[in-house]
């Protein structure tokens, strides 16, 4: 098209000579460019290191070119084919070059078209399977971390019981049945990634009340629960855990006992928990224990830098555990549309 183009500006017409001359460019292009990438298949050459792609591309170039040129001129020369202009100019010794340096420049166009197609192509198939590596191994992850939760949870809940068997037998059987409450729900929640917080705190409100037969009225727990996040989705046994460690490293640390409040709420577009405990930080939190960096990494697993994990001690002498995670309802929608698209 370019060459009939320039033809047709410079010439005011297309003559058969030049339709012809290019028809057979064209045909000779198509069919040397065909076994030129047929080589470079067999040659295997788009694996090879990029200094020898780029050298065997631009030998390729200039070897093919050469061909296409060469049969270009010994058609025109066979076949009569050169103007009549170009004869009585003396050109048709320059022709040969003209064939060459032409061909030679739209082989180039079409290996640099070629060459960055499939360039583009093969780090688009590497990002994606990098992703795809960064999924398996973020779900390995997950499950590394929930096989641990489950243990961990059960060897506390064992060590209540084991405490009241001999002082109260009668507690001790009820608080077996609440253990089999427990470990009913945890293992419905271990087969999904997320649960619904309703179903998490049921789970939670089932574990303090295993742990109120053990500590009578030293514990006393308090829950202000926003009903609009009881359907939110978020990872299984976190709050759990959470409330876990609170007792454990203030409730059970001090005589008197003390008291465990849980809020759930909606803040700034955010689901909101807080798990306040009595005791002081220095007490709770001398490093960090499974509970705090178990999730820690899942709401990095789960949600990247959208998350936020955060232990203070207030000035009313409790201590603060706040997550504030991204609803999941919508981000699960925008992922399963990107998943569609």
């Amino acid at each position: 098209m370019l060459n009939v183009f320039f033809v047709w500006v410079f010439r005011s017409e297309v003559s058969w000579q030049a339709f012809t001359r290019i028809l057979i460019w064209v045909v000779g292009g198509l069919l040397l460019t065909h076994l030129m990438r047929a080589i470079l298949i067999r040659l295997k050459v788009l694996e090879r290191e990029f200094d020898k792609q780029v050298l065997l591309f631009l030998s390729m170039t200039l070897v093919f070119g050469f061909i296409l040129g060469l049969l270009l001129h010994v058609s025109v020369n066979a076949f009569s084919l050169a103007e009549i202009n170009d004869l009585q100019s003396g050109k048709p010794q320059r022709l040969l070059l003209n064939y060459v340096v032409n061909s030679v420049i739209f082989i180039l166009i079409w290996n640099l078209v070629y060459f960055i197609f499939h360039y583009v192509e093969r780090v688009r198939n590497q990002q994606i399977e990098a992703l795809k590596s960064e999924t398996l191994i973020r779900d390995l992850q997950l499950q590394t971390i929930k096989s641990h939760i489950n243990p961990h949870f059960i060897f506390n809940s064992l060590n209540s019981i084991r405490a009241l068997i001999d002082e109260n037998p009668v507690r001790a059987r009820r608080a077996i049945t609440e253990l089999s409450n427990i470990l009913r729900s945890s293992m419905q929640a271990e087969k999904a990634e997320t649960v619904s917080f309703e179903k998490e705190l049921n789970i939670v409100k089932d574990y303090l009340e295993l742990e109120k037969l053990r500590f009578e009225e030293r514990l006393h727990f308090h829950f202000e629960i926003d009903p609009e996040t009881l359907n939110l989705q978020v990872p299984p046994m976190m709050l759990q855990t959470l409330v876990e460690n609170a007792i454990k490293h203030g409730v059970s640390k001090h005589l008197a006992g003390g008291e465990v409040y849980v809020s759930s709420k909606i803040h700034q577009q955010d689901h909101e928990l807080i798990i306040l405990n009595s005791g002081r930080l220095s007490e709770y939190y001398n490093a960090e224990g499974f509970g705090v960096s178990s999730t820690k990494e899942r709401l990095h697993l789960q949600f990247g830098g959208k998350a936020s994990f955060e232990l203070n001690e207030t000035a009313s002498g409790y201590v603060e555990a706040r997550i504030c995670m991204p609803i999941l309802q919508a981000i699960n929608k925008r992922e399963n549309t990107f998943a569609h698209a």
